[in-house]
């Protein structure tokens, strides 16, 4: 008799435990299509790959990649939050995306917190300050000196309106005033930054990582809470001086808002375990990036925090892009 009872607790559980692997049942039933912002080769590419190799590894369904550049991000959000909520069309979504163009972008065709729901941030990784290595400025106290000395030359560059912001950032909080230049790319930027067209850089590791090796150009600093392994000797902004000026730029991946939570519940699952594995982490790490594997809530948690701050920056800088 207590056997049978065993058993009978046994199969209630196991009762139990299908009921909420059925909510999740014939999930994912096909493919799954992660879109992404930006065109195929760059970081934000680079990422998804290496998110959707894995994620087609742990679930048994095919995951493809789909670069829908422009419009400020507008054209790949529209993408997703046209497709149905069931888990099968995700998006790539970046601090520029999700947090920035909410503030700076006039007629944004989304709206983050409405239309989009967070599922876990992946990595993120901080941006450098560069100065071209010929210049005399060996630190960013000099580079503040000279930029309130010389008024008429201090100008920065990069791409995209996220590092507008970041720059306006920058300016609010050592009280200088440079003119913005932006480029198509942040490779651009470097060239310009090589070539003397520009005075300051403030931009992903990426781009400035063979000019910085070359000798091209110098940093002066990190916008990362410690240094960075791969550049010891380079000061946090914290360190050079600069206190509120620390910047990590995150990538992470959100469904459309009505996606239900078992399905959400289990991305999430499958994203945190990938961001735990080694070979991710390094193929991460040797592009300046770290993993971060969050769950839905820290990243809603950080997504509603960074829409005040960067609101703020905007408002207090006057930047709206049309």
């Amino acid at each position: 008799m207590h056997h049978r009872l065993t058993v009978l607790v046994a199969l209630a559980f196991a009762g139990v435990a299908g009921l909420a692997a059925l909510a999740q049942e014939g999930y994912p039933s096909r493919t799954i299509h992660i879109i992404v912002a930006n065109a195929a080769g760059g970081g934000s590419d680079f990422l998804a790959r290496l998110v959707g190799q894995k994620l087609q590894d742990r679930i048994g369904q095919s995951v493809v990649i789909e670069n829908k550049p422009g419009a400020n991000a507008m054209i790949a959000a529209q993408a997703v939050i046209k497709s149905p909520p069931d888990g099968h069309t995700l998006l790539l979504g970046s601090i520029g995306m999700l947090t920035v163009n909410p503030a700076v972008v006039a007629n944004l065709s989304y709206d983050t917190k409405r239309d989009f729901a967070p599922i876990s941030n992946i990595a993120q990784f901080p941006l450098i300050l560069t100065v071209n290595a010929a210049s005399p400025i060996r630190s960013v106290a000099e580079l503040v000196a000279f930029a309130k000395a010389n008024p008429g030359k201090a100008n920065a560059g990069a791409s995209g309106p996220i590092f507008q912001v970041v720059q306006k950032m920058f300016e609010l909080r050592t009280g200088t005033s440079f003119q913005y230049i932006a480029y198509r790319a942040n490779s651009e930027a470097m060239i310009a930054l090589i070539r003397g067209d520009i005075l300051m850089s403030l931009s992903d590791t990426g781009p400035a990582t063979g000019p910085i090796q070359d000798g091209r150009v110098r940093p002066l600093a990190v916008t990362s809470r410690q240094r960075l392994p791969s550049y010891p000797d380079v000061p946090t902004m914290a360190e050079a001086g600069i206190k509120d000026m620390e910047v990590e730029f995150w990538q992470g991946l959100v469904s459309p808002a009505a996606t239900p939570k078992p399905v959400i519940a289990r991305l999430e699952r499958e994203l945190i375990a990938i961001a735990k594995l080694p070979d991710f982490r390094d193929k991460l790490a040797a592009q300046e990036m770290f993993p971060v594997g969050s769950t839905a809530q820290e990243f809603a948690d950080l997504i509603a925090r960074e829409l005040v701050q960067w609101a703020d920056v905007a408002k207090q800088g006057n930047i709206k892009i049309e």
